[in-house]
């Protein structure tokens, strides 16, 4: 059975491993001072055209969100993100565990609008009992969004002109942020992100690093003291190299990028093979995550021949599904869910 519920079922790539196993006897210092997260910094700046952008490696997306999160925060303000964001319904309230509300706004296709912003800023600070709330401090988004989907370039630049109106940070959770790239119609490019944002990060765990992500401050007055938040939130990895040699490898020759367009094409084949069938999708997208809406009698038979998500219940006789692809998913596996799709469903 292949299982295609997620995208960070893999190890890493090949070229990772090689490079790990390479460097392996080196002895570098710890804690990210090392000459491989340097080297991963200079190719991070190179390749999303940030030259003076601060840049550091934390191991996770949960820890890399509470630990940006709490260092851009003070203490009675919140975060404004989509109702659906993953820091609002799969890290365990691990933001509002550090003392910070998620302020969740509809987000019926994954994305928040300059619009619902300016209006929820607008809202709290005509308040007359504003000091009895959490206060809205950044704006949190997620590209590609937790439902695949991609803002265009038009609304992030109007998402960041609110907050630059209002002066607060605009931040990119970017853990699939390949696949969003990478997803056919998009029209943001790499180069793009570090002028439409004060901060965002380089997802590795789902895009073919054992783990890691590379944190992207293009604000770099955000940034003070902000190795003080990485120790405090635990995310100071103490062997800190092994994060630089992972960024360092996927940076070269655009093998992140590659990576990526693998998977959202393998993704294109999943979704063109269930609309082949006529069966319906929650959500119109193209990047790596596939969400049919399947009649509830066929998920047995579904679930017995390959893994994948049950996602929401849709009515009373459709589960909507979540198949996720990666940047190992083999094409035969592809090939393998689309006969079986044709055939049976």
């Amino acid at each position: 059975m292949f299982h295609f519920e997620s995208d960070y079922l893999e190890g890493c790539c090949p070229q990772i491993l090689e490079a790990l196993q390479a460097t392996n006897l080196e002895q570098t210092l710890g804690y990210g001072e090392d000459p491989h997260c340097t080297e991963a910094a200079r190719r991070i700046r190179y390749v999303f055209d940030c030259p003076d952008a601060d840049i550091h490696f934390l191991v996770g997306g949960t820890q890399t969100n509470v630990t940006v999160i709490s260092a851009l925060l003070r203490p009675h303000q919140g975060v404004l993100c989509a109702e659906s964001a993953h820091i609002n319904v799969h890290e365990t309230g691990a933001v509002e565990h550090s003392g910070h509300k998620a302020l969740a706004l509809p987000s019926p296709a994954g994305k928040i609008s300059a619009a619902q912003v300016r209006a929820a800023l607008q809202a709290h600070h005509s308040d007359f009992s504003r000091e009895h709330m959490a206060q809205p401090g950044m704006v949190y988004i997620s590209f590609p969004t937790e439902l695949g989907t991609i803002y265009t370039r038009q609304e992030l630049e109007e998402l960041h002109q609110v907050c630059q109106d209002w002066e607060i940070p605009l931040f990119i959770d970017g853990a699939r942020l390949g696949y969003g790239l990478e997803a056919s119609g998009c029209d943001v490019l790499p180069k793009d992100l570090p002028r439409l944002c004060d901060v965002f990060y380089i997802g590795g765990t789902k895009q073919g690093a054992l783990f890691g992500e590379a944190v992207v401050f293009s604000d770099t007055r955000l940034s003070e003291d902000f190795r003080y938040f990485i120790k405090q939130n635990g995310g100071m990895l103490a062997k800190g190299r092994l994060l630089g040699i992972q960024f360092e490898t996927l940076m070269n020759e655009g093998l992140y990028f590659k990576l990526a367009r693998h998977a959202d094409r393998m993704a294109d084949r999943v979704r063109a093979a269930f609309q082949r069938k006529r069966i319906p999708f929650l959500v119109e997208n193209t990047t790596n995550q596939v969400f049919p809406i399947v009649p509830n009698d066929l998920l047995p038979r579904l679930e017995e021949n390959f893994g994948f998500e049950r996602w929401q219940i849709v009515d009373e006789g459709h589960t909507a599904v979540r198949f996720c692809t990666s940047w190992a998913t083999p094409e035969s596996a592809v090939d393998e869910l689309g006969g079986f799709i044709e055939f049976n469903l």
